[in-house]
């Protein structure tokens, strides 16, 4: 079952959750999960674009020259190849600068003397799977419905900003073969609330009684329910639709089959749409196949039909195989208009053996196979039917035609009690632990007697049946790795430092190397001091002592960087102006004003730095301490624990920082990017109201650090050939950051660019408004030969060229 991410997020709040993290407490909790596959394979620039016109190319039979508006200032034009593009599309451009998958990067280029300032894709280009695409769009460019709205990056058009989780079921869990079915289990892991979909149906003042009829003669279907829908007009269905769709691994087809579909994989309910109007006389039989019939199904195939099928049929046929797939007479197709909508409980064992005598395994029939929830049948077909008056304009007839040949089961109540639960567990839970883990499983419960309870199984849980059953669902949702073990006899060893302890105390070693004094303040600040730097800490609320010392100490400090200026202003006063000092320390963050549960306590480390670097000497002026001073501490800092170029510094004017000369840290953990720091100076506003000359700062956390550090020595051979060193200067706009500018040189150049430092930036008039010029050196070297400089000419053409198209460098001269 492939269950996509952001799909989802439509039943289920999966805020600070991500695909990583599901996929780990899924499997803690009993559902495998055998990978994750992200749906965007590497696009990045491509955008949505409308093809205003269409000409032959001068010299190309087989190229036309398109006029593309991709949302930008001006049109472009690109040339392209495609059979089937023209005028009046919508359709993914990948203007210059774009990446596509493959590492295909887009670059202006002349094709038969003609200028192409992009490339209008196909499916395959975009690293989709064209065999899932609608028949029409698997050859040629992708062409996008008309509602497209252009400029839109196409990850967004298309869904491929999505991650799929593929879930590995056991035979016992069909449950989870529905997204709702993976939504509730999720619900049970993360104690979250599940939203179900609008089944609400508006239905016309017709009877659907007076146009069609059901009559099941047979034990093998349990209930068959139908809707008749009048009026429909047959098209392709939603883009978000058929992107979830593909997402699941099935191929869109058109709206009427792709709701069916939807469906199916939303409810775990497979249904069927008839072209009503092919059904002889409006009458559904459900029967067992007569001995020799035959069955033209949707494939195309003619099957010779054996007593122990089931079969739906006509008062003259049999029109489709129940449970497995629809015949071939009764298809819905462009000419149809109206709909009987089959929803329907066969028994999973006729539907088996019929499945895998014929050959055809189907999303049905393997969700018929391991039994469908009884209660679903009718939500399903109520969901299917609003879908297709939404989107196939569809009439909805009133009444639900159906037949039953079982009363519907009464509800499974299983006993069971806290003390067996616990005997069976090893654990020694609570009556409302034991209660809350129904509640998140959403199944009902009485308490019968003291620490006994009546539970109540929903129907789409069918495997729980007995109370051993209901003691494992208590197990896994109270967690496996929280279930004690039994204690381990031995010797004892001795103790050790934990991996957080050795890495504060490398930092405090470090840090006074370098001349910083470390400080320890307390904990306990003034409710005004709370106030300052809060972009670590946004949200959070001070905690308020019950019996402070003081009103300046009277909640849990937020940040360690007031504590820090008040130091520094403590020894400005004595006299003491230059100040390099550092704090290990613990903040505290909630987010309620009144407390119910213990604040997060988070460890940071933070520095401040003001006055001058070094002391007045005789032969040498006082240099005031600057930003790149600071920097380079915590540089080094990151450099200790591993973690150099794994940072990225973004320009940022949080609240009492000052603008332009403060900088975000920023890292990729197992949840994604996070923030965990920030440098820069202190606001003139700060500085004033500490009597402070220039003060700079920074504050990291410092759990993300002990979760990526890697400490451990690489050593490396002495460079054995010359390197050849080149320098660039180029004109850039004075917004662009020096940190992106190399990083695309490393990108562009390889394994062969050695170093790259930027030594000087220079504005001036002569550069023009708004421009900088950056100068960089560059080292190249090669491990096992000497480069030549032809190589080294070609690479460094290259990369010139590349930060002309991605920045408009100029080379300055």
């Amino acid at each position: 079952m492939k269950v996509s991410y952001q799909w989802l997020t439509q039943y289920i709040d999966l805020d600070g959750y991500s695909a990583e993290e599901l996929s780990e407490k899924l499997t803690s909790g009993g559902i495998e999960i055998d990978g994750i596959e992200s749906r965007n394979k590497g696009v990045t620039g491509v955008v949505v674009g409308y093809v205003k016109s269409k000409a032959k190319h001068p010299d190309a039979d087989k190229l036309n020259v398109c006029t593309v508006d991709a949302g930008g200032e001006e049109d472009l034009q690109i040339v392209c190849g495609a059979s089937n593009v023209d005028a009046g599309q919508h359709v993914p451009v990948a203007v210059v600068g774009a990446k596509l998958p493959g590492g295909l990067n887009i670059k202006r280029a002349k094709l038969r003397g003609v200028e192409s300032q992009g490339m209008i894709c196909s499916a395959k280009e975009l690293g989709i799977n064209d065999k899932l695409l609608p028949k029409e769009q698997q050859e040629g460019i992708l062409v996008l419905p008309s509602t497209s709205v252009i400029g839109t990056p196409i990850v967004e058009a298309l869904g491929l900003n999505d991650e799929v989780l593929e879930f590995d079921l056991t035979p016992n869990r069909s449950d989870c073969l529905s997204m709702l079915g993976a939504a509730y289990e999720i619900a049970a892991l993360t104690g979250q609330d599940v939203k179900l979909p609008d089944t609400a149906v508006y239905k016309t003042q017709e009877q659907a009684s007076d146009a069609i009829s059901v009559n099941i003669r047979t034990s093998e279907c349990i209930h068959y329910a139908a809707r008749y829908i009048t009026g429909v007009r047959i098209a392709p269905s939603p883009l978000w639709m058929q992107n979830r769709l593909i997402a699941a691994g099935i191929r869109p087809i058109s709206n009427i089959v792709d709701i069916t579909n939807y469906v199916l994989l939303e409810y775990g309910q497979p249904l069927h749409a008839f072209d009503a109007d092919k059904i002889s006389g409006g009458n559904i039989i459900v029967r067992l196949a007569e001995p020799g019939e035959k069955l033209v199904t949707l494939d195309g195939q003619e099957r010779t039909l054996e007593p122990h099928m089931l079969v739906i049929a006509d008062k003259d046929k049999a029109v489709a195989l129940a449970g497995v797939m629809g015949g071939l007479d009764t298809e819905v197709t462009e000419g149809t208009t109206n709909i009987l909508l089959e929803s329907a409980k066969f028994d999973g064992g006729t539907v088996r053996r019929t499945s895998r005598q014929l050959g055809l395994r189907s999303e049905a029939s393997l969700r018929f196979e391991k039994e469908v929830d009884p209660e679903r049948v009718i939500p399903a077909l109520d969901r299917a039917a609003s879908l297709i008056a939404e989107y196939a304009e569809g009439l909805v007839t009133s009444g639900i035609v159906e037949d039953r040949t079982h009363q519907p089961a009464a509800v499974t109540a299983v006993h069971v009690t806290l003390e067996k639960i616990n005997r069976y567990v090893g654990t020694d839970l609570s009556d409302l632990e034991v209660k809350t883990i129904f509640e998140r499983l959403h199944f009902a419960y009485e308490v019968r007697q003291e620490n006994e309870y009546e539970v109540y199984v929903p129907s789409r849980r069918g495997d729980i049946t007995r109370d051993v059953d209901l003691i494992e669902e208590v197990a896994r949702l109270y967690g496996y790795d929280n279930i004690p073990t039994t204690a381990i006899v031995g010797d004892t060893t001795p103790g050790s430092l934990t991996n957080p302890q050795k890495i504060r105390r490398e930092l405090r070693s470090l840090l006074t190397n370098t001349g910083l004094h470390e400080v320890v303040s307390y904990s306990f600040t003034a409710p005004a001091r709370t106030a300052l730097f809060t972009s670590l800490a946004e949200g959070a609320r001070p905690v308020r002592l019950a019996m402070p010392m003081s009103e300046e100490r009277s909640v849990l400090r937020t940040s360690l960087l007031p504590q820090l200026l008040e130091i520094a202003s403590y020894n400005r006063n004595r006299s003491i102006d230059n100040a390099a000092i550092f704090e290990i320390g613990s903040v505290y963050h909630t987010d309620e004003e009144t407390l119910t549960r213990l604040p997060q306590e988070k460890h940071r480390l933070a520095g401040l730095w003001t006055g001058s670097r070094s002391a007045v000497q005789w032969n040498a002026k006082a240099e005031p301490v600057t930003f790149y001073d600071l920097k380079g501490v915590l540089e080094s800092v990151l450099s200790l624990l591993g973690l150099s170029g794994k940072v990225r510094f973004a320009a940022a004017s949080p609240e009492h920082w000052h603008p332009g000369r403060t900088a975000e840290l920023w890292i990729q953990t197992a949840r994604g990017e996070e923030k965990i720091g920030v440098i820069g100076q202190a606001h003139p506003d700060v500085q004033r109201e500490f009597d402070l000359a220039d003060t700079y700062l920074f504050e990291i956390e410092l759990a993300p650090l002990y979760e990526l550090a890697d400490t451990a020595i690489v050593y490396k051979t002495l460079p054995r050939f010359p390197a050849i060193s080149r320098d660039i200067a180029v004109v850039v706009d004075s917004d662009v950051e020096t940190g992106k500018l190399t990083a695309q040189i490393i990108e562009t150049a390889g394994e062969l660019l050695e170093n790259v430092d930027v030594f000087d930036i220079y504005t001036g008039e002569r550069l023009g408004q708004n421009k900088k010029s950056v100068a960089l050196s560059l080292i190249y070297r090669h491990a096992e030969r000497t480069l030549t400089d032809e190589e080294v000419s070609q690479l460094h053409t290259r990369i010139v060229e590349q930060l002309e198209q991605s920045f408009h460098a100029e080379l300055r001269k």
